[in-house]
């Protein structure tokens, strides 16, 4: 009989094997494995040279030749995202390597669910690979203590009821509680409280500030608006609207810096992994001089909305939070 596979390590606990599995549906969690890993590899050896595959792609180099290295690396770090939509060609690649790996190399394959590939994860758990799972909360005080630990990291507490709050506001999706997290982080001080979570998210309403952002930076104005005006006629204050949009904007800025050089990793931002591949995906069709327009059009709300002379009524403010979103929208159709 074979030997019961070892129960999956939860990201933050990734250590560096020369073989790792990081499964799971969640997308937040494997990508911050991946990145935890990464940086431990450049900490152990600031020369590991960091390769990646996509085990779905045509033409990719074979996995024993990334895993090499070459003649000035003594370490080399291999990343496989895709093994869920692999090709044959790569599972054979795959299972030849495993058979016999590099040990001056680390492999981590991602794979996010279902049966493509079972084999190749099999072999893996039967040699003794190092799983990583990314599986999200399932149950809500699960939620809550990702919550808990997200403030933790930015060296902040937060009140039961404002972690039970966000987590309603957000309806517990682990990227919009994590970008609702950093942003209030952000953009307040000391404890969390449930009338700040109330502030910025109105609540259990199901309309975000950041999911007015993400309408606007695509040029989805109609869309934009729309859930701006629902949010605000349900009790969100203006400010997290603008915040919000600030946010997403300064992100994409930072990302679209290292546009026309190499990819500068999402660590030099001061932001996370899966932070910078939104960003990228959301700059498709920006320039600079339209991104400066838009960062512009919203400090000018920022003040509006924050008491600018004149500006400080109830539907002022309203116009100005539209104003923003106009200007984003339009900025980003070009």
């Amino acid at each position: 009989m074979s030997p019961r596979a070892a129960t999956p390590v939860a990201w933050d606990k990734a250590e560096l094997r020369p073989q790792v599995l990081v499964s799971g549906p969640e997308e937040l969690l494997a990508e911050r494995a991946i990145g935890r890993l990464t940086r431990l590899a450049k900490q152990t050896d600031p020369a590991t040279e960091v390769t990646s595959l996509n085990a779905a792609g045509q033409d990719e180099l074979p996995l024993a030749e990334a895993a090499s290295g070459d003649l000035f690396t003594e370490h080399t770090m291999v990343v496989v995202r895709g093994v869920e939509k692999a090709t044959d060609e790569f599972l054979a690649d795959a299972l030849a390597y495993v058979d016999n790996p590099n040990p001056d190399a680390v492999v981590v394959f991602r794979h996010a669910g279902g049966n493509r590939g079972k084999k190749l994860l099999d072999t893996l758990r039967a040699k003794g690979a190092l799983e990583v799972g990314a599986v999200g909360p399932k149950w809500d005080s699960d939620k809550d203590q990702f919550v808990v630990a997200e403030f933790r990291s930015h060296e902040r507490l937060i009140d039961q009821a404002a972690t039970r709050a966000l987590v309603e506001a957000t309806g517990g999706d682990l990227a919009e509680l994590a970008a609702a997290c950093a942003q209030l982080a952000a953009d307040t001080t000391g404890r969390i409280t449930k009338a700040m979570v109330d502030q910025y998210y109105g609540g259990k309403i199901e309309t975000t500030a950041f999911k007015v952002a993400e309408a606007a930076v695509v040029g989805d104005v109609g869309r934009a608006l729309a859930l701006a005006r629902h949010a605000l006629s349900a009790g969100l204050d203006p400010v997290p609207i603008v915040a919000a949009l600030a946010s997403t904007l300064r992100t994409m800025a930072k990302v679209g810096g290292a546009k026309a050089a190499r990819r500068v990793p999402a660590k030099d931002f001061g932001i996370q992994q899966w932070q910078e591949d939104k960003a990228w995906k959301q700059l498709r069709g920006w320039d600079g001089p339209r991104l400066g327009r838009a960062i512009l059009a919203v400090e000018l709300a920022d003040a509006e909305v924050k008491g600018l002379e004149g500006a400080g009524t109830k539907t002022a403010r309203g116009y100005a939070v539209e104003r923003a979103i106009v200007a984003v929208a339009q900025a980003a159709q070009g």
